[in-house]
């Protein structure tokens, strides 16, 4: 059984240790105590209330195949005669992809600008994490 502490889970979700001692306070994420005393939260507890926390699903979700989404900010564009960069910072990640200049240049992509990178899931390569 995987356990994580406060810290280790207020890291997983991006928020602060306050923040997930406040939802454990408040009974909205179950915590135990392990042998030292500190308090920790089951994997399972964890995930359950990230799927809960989830948002609903994208007004786009219909019209595509493609279900992996992330919605952030454009920090950087760069472009050459036939190819371009584009940088997106979508909550704690950075997700590059590169594209034609024509279709930056039709999405208007500038740096500042919302954008959301649409991830298809037979492209996406999953490692097991290891403990720090």
């Amino acid at each position: 059984m995987t356990t994580f502490q406060i810290g280790d889970a207020a890291e997983l979700l991006g928020v602060s240790t306050d923040t997930v001692r406040r939802w454990v306070d408040a009974g909205r994420l179950a915590a135990s105590r392990d042998q030292q005393g500190h308090r920790v939260i089951d994997g399972v507890d964890l995930a359950a209330f990230v799927r809960g926390q989830a948002a609903g699903p994208d007004e786009r979700a219909d019209e595509s195949s493609a279900r992996n989404r992330l919605r952030g900010i454009v920090t950087a564009v760069v472009k050459d005669t036939v190819m371009a960069q584009v940088d997106i910072q979508a909550g704690p990640f950075r997700v590059v992809s590169l594209m034609s200049r024509e279709a930056v240049d039709e999405l208007d992509l500038q740096v500042g600008s919302v954008a959301v990178a649409v991830i298809k899931s037979t492209t996406v390569v999953v490692e097991r994490a290891t403990r720090r």
